[in-house]
């Protein structure tokens, strides 16, 4: 069977680049061997949102006295119905792919996909039968899964990944999470806010490394406040898992020690998903685990591309769907603007959330910058008094000589819907002097960006 364009893998990068793909009036399918949605709707992005949904609000029942309510008897988490609601919430998200796959007049081929040679994917479908499939574009879209250190290896039981720590029907008394990107510190923040007592391993000097450094020390005293032993510059050397407990050895600024656990929860990172996928035979170029693209993810084979976690920038669901629009509307000739992989925003969904985007100020220095900072405290906000969540700032990092708004950074409540204002800015050079010159609402988190900004030039009001 021959379509205009086969892409292979239905995440969020490869959805999107089928539905685009048949807007602009191409015979498309989608090569899926699993669940469509991939890992960001099944077992990333989505589920995970849920499961720190539900810590949000015990942690609302534990405190409803801080709002003038009384609650009778105690409130206490129900791991198997915390868990039921999460798969309920992903799976309805990926039937509403298979809604768009039929809106869209998208063949869904179920099974695993192979490059072959002259424009072919072989796939082999879940009977074990293969089939042969035949495009003038294939798009990879792959992806990628939880990563193993060589000391640390996953048996899915006792030492886990993210899937696993998603769907555990009993509630560990103790983990122990290895690793403190977006990852790790949100499930070590879901599970101490239900009650397990977490150690937050992280091998850097700071958590969050790749945050902004008085983000980062915000976000370990929240921790710690919660209840949770955070241990950076600290590494896993070994795990026996012979006991009925875990006997973690970790090494760290005073030298090693044992500590135990029921759960090791690995969250080191991920590893992209190009094995097996054909690209030796066809010869396509990949450099250290990733597909060498261009600016349109053209891969150096005529006809192949290559977009999301397999190629080089941040692995992140919104980078994937963006890079979806424009590979399929490069190849139908509309000419679209490059990503600037220097204003993608970041979030993580802890409590206080972390938004960010562009350089630290660490990084500003370091690059010779000259640099105005504005910071606008949480507890000066009206909005965050009223909700109970004070904790928290946003910081501006603005270019002293051209006014270019080059990072902001933000912890607290909401951030994670605020940070766009900064993308938009930096994306379209409104300086930041636009920023402030328009009307924020009030009382609103929102408006803490303006305030920010003003600090920055002498001019804070409430800061």
């Amino acid at each position: 069977m021959k379509f205009d364009i086969i892409v292979i893998g239905s995440g969020p990068g490869g959805y999107v680049a089928a539905i685009r793909a048949a807007q602009l009036g191409y015979s498309t399918a989608i090569v899926e061997k699993e669940n469509l949605g991939g890992i960001c709707l099944n077992w990333g992005c989505i589920p995970t949102k849920a499961l720190l949904k539900s810590a949000q609000v015990f942690n609302y029942l534990k405190h409803t006295s801080d709002y003038g309510i009384e609650l009778e008897g105690v409130a206490k988490p129900n791991m198997d119905a915390i868990v039921n609601r999460s798969r309920g919430v992903a799976e309805n998200m990926s039937k509403g792919v298979q809604f768009l796959m039929k809106k869209n007049n998208i063949q869904v081929i179920e099974g695993y996909a192979k490059l072959a040679q002259g424009k072919k994917v072989e796939v082999e479908l879940k009977d074990g039968s293969k089939e042969i499939y035949e495009a003038d574009h294939i798009i990879l879209a792959t992806g990628a899964r939880s990563r193993e250190l060589p000391n640390l290896p996953q048996d899915g039981k006792k030492i886990i990944g993210y899937r696993e720590a998603m769907t555990l029907r009993t509630q560990p008394e103790s983990m122990v999470v290895v690793g403190s990107g977006a990852i790790g510190s949100e499930f070590a923040h879901f599970y101490q806010s239900i009650g397990t007592k977490v150690t937050l391993v992280e091998f850097m000097p700071t958590i969050v490394p790749n945050e902004d450094a008085e983000v980062a020390s915000t976000l370990q005293r929240a921790f710690k406040k919660n209840g949770m032993k955070v241990l950076t510059s600290t590494s896993v050397e070994a795990v026996d898992t012979t006991g009925d407990k875990l006997k973690v050895t970790l090494k760290g600024k005073k030298g090693e020690e044992t500590i135990e656990a029921d759960i090791v929860l690995s969250a080191v990172g991920v590893s992209t998903n190009i094995e097996n996928l054909g690209l030796e035979e066809l010869g396509v170029k990949t450099e250290r685990t990733k597909v060498i693209v261009d600016d349109y993810y053209r891969t150096n084979i005529e006809g192949v591309y290559a977009i999301g976690d397999i190629v080089h920038g941040p692995a992140l669901a919104h980078v994937s769907s963006k890079e979806a629009l424009i590979c399929v509307e490069a190849i139908n000739g509309l000419n679209p603007r490059p990503i600037s992989y220097d204003n993608i925003p970041g979030c993580t969904y802890t409590t206080p959330e972390i938004a960010s985007v562009g350089l630290t100020e660490e990084k500003a220095k370091e690059a010779g910058k000259e640099i105005k900072v504005g910071k606008f405290m949480y507890m000066a906000s009206g909005k965050a008094s009223a909700s109970g969540n004070r904790d928290g700032f946003v910081k501006v990092i603005i270019d002293a000589n051209t006014d270019e708004l080059i990072g902001c950074h933000m912890i607290g409540d909401n951030v994670t819907e605020m940070i766009a204002e900064a993308v938009l800015a930096r994306e379209n050079k409104i300086n930041a002097h636009h920023i402030i010159d328009a009307v924020h609402p009030h009382p609103t988190m929102s408006e803490a960006m303006m305030e920010a900004i003003e600090a920055a030039y002498g001019k804070a009001i409430h800061g």
